[in-house]
């Protein structure tokens, strides 16, 4: 069988695939162990993490809507002790990247937890989550302000030599914008989109679907939105870019990856095939099969416009 060269490099880190399983919907990966080899894939991004256990958002906290799911789940999480002591013990025997995804309600908070994170050993990059809508507090303001979303980053930067990505929020005016700011402020890779906010009412007993009102949406629904975003971004930043918003499959990931993207996250498709990400591993080499090239690289930003 030919070898297909599937890497790719993200700052520090070399990638044995684009495919990463999204913060949020694969839980701290060892629920999924039992569908398929978890080093396999080129990274994993457990459940964020904060610096204190938080509780999260009253239920109901997910609803399923046409195309994709609403989450109003509110960053729960056991908090950074917690996870040191009873959930990074179980990576050290993977064989592949770990991201932490982590955020905070306040400058002071991202970098206190960058900096912890920074002297872990088997942590090969962070994930700053500065567009998380659900909260009231610390993303949603940095998210979408590029000066603040600047001088944010370059503080964290100051506080860790890991490989240092930040996800956006497409609940702004100009992601590119944002997307520049953070590359300025010295963020080492982008990934792009966060959820969209969104709502869902009962007719029947007038009430909000969510217990928190307000939530994400995620899933099929929003991928012609965030491949759009993808390709903007693209267009104006030199780092590169983790593509994520409703893929579902290895056809998904790859437009993904023609508009611009090196990598791609799978969020929402983990809840309802938790196969997902090795079956778009398998994708991918087929496609490069029947087009006749061995090396991923060749089909970041291919994609090809009609004059």
């Amino acid at each position: 069988m030919q070898d297909y060269d599937l890497t790719v490099k993200i700052g520090n880190m070399i990638l044995k695939n684009p495919v990463i399983v999204s913060s949020g919907t694969f839980g701290f990966g060892e629920e999924f162990e039992d569908f398929f080899n978890l080093n396999d894939l080129g990274a994993i991004i457990p459940k964020g993490i904060s610096l204190r256990p938080m509780m999260g958002n009253p239920p109901p906290r997910i609803f399923e809507t046409e195309g994709g799911i609403i989450n109003s789940i509110g960053l729960q999480n056991p908090g950074f002790q917690e996870f040191i002591k009873n959930k990074l013990p179980y990576y050290r025997n993977l064989k592949t990247h770990l991201i932490i995804n982590f955020f905070g309600k306040s400058q002071k908070e991202y970098i206190e937890l960058a900096r912890r994170f920074d002297s872990v050993p088997g942590i090969s990059g962070l994930e700053i989550n500065i567009s998380c809508p659900n909260i009231k507090r610390g993303g949603i303001v940095f998210g979408t302000d590029p000066q603040m979303a600047y001088r944010l980053v370059q503080a964290v930067r100051k506080s860790t030599k890991l490989t240092l990505i930040v996800k956006l929020s497409p609940n702004v005016t100009d992601i590119a914008l944002m997307a520049k700011s953070v590359e300025e402020g010295g963020a080492d890779a982008v990934s792009l989109v966060n959820t969209f906010r969104a709502m869902a009412v009962n007719i029947h007993t007038k009430k909000p679907e969510l217990g928190n009102m307000i939530g994400g949406l995620s899933g099929p629904a929003i991928k012609p939105i965030a491949l759009r975003m993808v390709w903007e971004v693209n267009q104006v930043v030199h780092i590169p870019i983790i593509g994520m918003g409703g893929i579902m499959n290895a056809e998904d990931a790859i437009e993904f990856i023609l508009v611009g993207a090196s990598a791609i996250q799978i969020g929402t498709a983990n809840l309802i095939n938790p196969r997902t990400g090795i079956e778009v591993i398998h994708g991918i080499k087929k496609y490069l099969a029947q087009n006749k090239t061995n090396r991923i690289q060749k089909l970041i930003g291919a994609l090809l416009i009609s004059p």
